[in-house]
Formats: structure tokens, C-alpha cells, sequence
């Protein structure tokens, strides 16, 4: 069975994640500045792409931040991982793995204007208030602020950042925030993956489409088919545009499943209808950023079954969205 979450607090997720749309939770009054780094031109649509790079594009980046990350879509996102595996999350009588919730990243790309960055940062409660400010003495803006869990100790935040302008200056700001958190150099992923404990294959079915293992879990990364910009510059998949499903098996094939869907002002509601329909609690629904086009929101969910169960739950919610078509 599903774990219970009362109606109540149900809808003040929701509400108070439609309300922290531009929050800066935690500020404290220092006169930081709320300007971007470097201001990118802003025409309508997606008229300025992302060019392919190379390591070497990145090093300086590599190099301020003292961690590296890996190219996706054709090699025009170089995305760096900043995994909270140091913390011991737990929700719903469930411990959360760091590969089902608490994977932050930053992704940078160069465009003919100039470089942009953003990413999702996992932070403590404590560590926020002091994170906030870094950001803003340092030019980089937050998008959102929200969680993915219902009920969590400790207390966990996501916030999501963007910064457009030079690559080291950006990175150097980004470090300056992350100094002020205990989010832990990426950790090495393992020899051989270890084995998933649900029947993927008829989860795959379920779903329609084929999912990863990853440290034990299977996921799902799905983008959309139109093409999403913000201020007019494309933005990949691998910027973290796109729809996420995420099981962590529990036991006798069950698994909890969290991530989020990438929506449409006309698909949200649809959405819930049908996740509610199947059993999976609605945790929030939100913006990630502030002037993308289409402008997407993003739905977290949660809940606790059979896995085979929840993916046929999960079907209608997918159908209701306009999805890349399956590979």
C-alpha cells in the first residue's frame, strides 16, 4: 500500500510550491546583488543554440570547482553531479538513496552570447540561509526553491540557480555557494552495477519504454518533443528539462518512486487527476525557471508499491504529456 499523507497536507504542499516560484528563503540582509552575471540577450523563441564543446572548454570551470562532469546532447551540455550521498534522508519509514532524490547538478552551456549555467542544488535546512546569500553576492540568480518530499528528516530543500556570463566567473561563484554547504565531491560509480530488485523488464512494458539501472535503481530521464528555451536561448534535455521517474526498490518487489514531470500550463491538472487516480501522492507543483517557453511546471510525486503496480499508475500521467516518442 501507498504511504498514507493527509489531504491537508497534501494541498499545502501544492499551494506553498505555486507561491515559492522566486523565493530566497533564508536571506539575510547583506546588499547582495540581484543582477545577473553578465546580461544575455532575451529575443523571443529559442534563437541562440548551444555549440558543441570539449573538455578543454571546461577546464577552468573543472579546475575552480575541483570536480568534473560528463557532455550530454552531442556534447553542447557539460552537467557536473553535486549528489548529496553524505546525508541519511528518510521519508515515510522509507531511506531515501541518493540516486532517487537528492541528485543536484549543474549543467553549463556556451552559446554565441555567452555561457549559461543551471542546476538544482540539495541543501540542508541549516545550510540554506547561508547558500542563499552566496548566491546572490555572487550574481547567481535562484529560479525555485521547493522539496520533492512530503514528509523528510532532516529537513531537505532543493533550489534551483541560473548564471549566464563568463565560464570562470560563474564558476567561481557557484563554488563560493557550494563552500557553504557539505555537498561531497562526486563519488566513483561502482565496478559492476549492483542488481535491481524489481522485475524491470515488466516495469519497461508498463511503461513503454526502457529505463537504466543506476546504483540499484532503475530510472527514467524522458524529454519532451517541442523545444524549450529560456530568454530565448535552446535548452537540451541534459539542462534538466525533462520528465523523471525514479524507483528504489524496497523489498518483495515493491519500490518507492519520486521525480518529477515537466508540464504544460494545460497538462497539469490532467496529470493529477491521473496520478491520484493510481495511488501516488502529489508532493509539488512548481516552476524551475522564470522565463522559459514554453513555460514548463514541474510535478514531484511520491508513493510506495508494487513497482509493476506503480508503473501502470504511472502510465496515464505520462500519456498526458507531450513526450519525446520512446526510443
Amino acid at each position: 500500500m501507498r504511504t498514507p499523507v493527509s489531504g491537508s497536507v497534501r494541498r499545502v504542499a501544492i499551494l506553498t510550491a505555486l507561491l515559492a516560484v522566486t523565493v530566497t528563503a533564508g536571506c539575510s540582509n547583506n546588499g547582495g546583488n540581484n543582477s545577473s552575471t553578465t546580461s544575455m540577450s532575451m529575443p523571443m523563441g529559442g534563437s541562440h543554440k548551444p555549440v558543441a564543446t570539449t573538455d578543454a572548454d571546461w577546464k577552468a570551470v573543472s579546475d575552480i570547482l575541483g570536480r568534473t562532469g560528463k557532455f550530454g546532447d552531442s556534447n553542447t551540455v557539460y552537467r557536473i553531479p553535486l549528489v548529496r550521498s553524505d546525508l541519511q534522508v528518510t521519508t515515510g519509514g522509507v531511506q531515501i538513496k541518493p540516486g532517487l532524490s537528492l541528485g543536484g547538478y549543474a549543467a553549463f552551456g556556451k552559446f554565441d552570447d555567452g555561457t549559461m549555467v543551471m542546476g538544482d542544488l540539495v541543501v540542508t535546512e541549516a545550510e540554506l540561509p547561508k547558500l542563499t546569500d552566496a548566491l546572490q553576492a555572487n550574481s547567481i540568480q535562484q529560479t525555485a526553491l521547493h522539496k520533492h518530499l512530503l514528509e523528510q528528516s532532516p529537513q531537505i530543500w532543493w533550489t534551483h540557480i541560473e548564471g549566464t556570463g563568463d565560464p570562470a566567473k560563474l564558476a567561481q561563484g557557484l563554488k563560493a555557494a557550494l563552500d557553504t554547504t557539505a555537498i561531497p565531491p562526486a563519488a566513483a560509480p561502482p565496478a559492476q552495477q549492483p542488481p535491481v530488485d524489481i522485475d524491470t523488464a515488466a516495469v519497461d512494458a508498463a511503461l513503454g519504454r526502457k529505463g537504466t539501472a543506476d546504483g540499484g535503481l532503475f530510472k527514467y530521464t524522458l524529454a519532451r518533443a517541442e523545444t524549450i528555451s529560456e530568454n530565448g536561448h535552446v535548452l537540451p534535455p541534459t539542462f534538466g528539462v525533462t520528465t523523471v521517474v525514479n524507483f528504489q526498490p524496497v523489498g518483495e518487489g515493491k519500490a518507492a518512486i519520486n521525480g518529477d514531470f515537466a508540464l504544460t500550463a494545460t497538462e497539469v491538472n490532467k496529470v493529477i487527476e491521473a496520478l491520484c487516480k493510481g495511488g501516488i501522492d502529489v508532493v509539488e507543483v512548481h516552476n524551475h525557471m522564470l522565463s522559459d517557453d514554453p513555460h514548463l511546471f514541474f510535478l514531484h510525486y511520491w508513493a510506495v508499491d508494487d513497482a509493476v503496480t506503480l508503473a501502470k499508475a504511472l502510465r496515464p500521467a505520462l500519456d498526458a504529456t507531450n513526450l519525446a516518442p520512446a526510443k
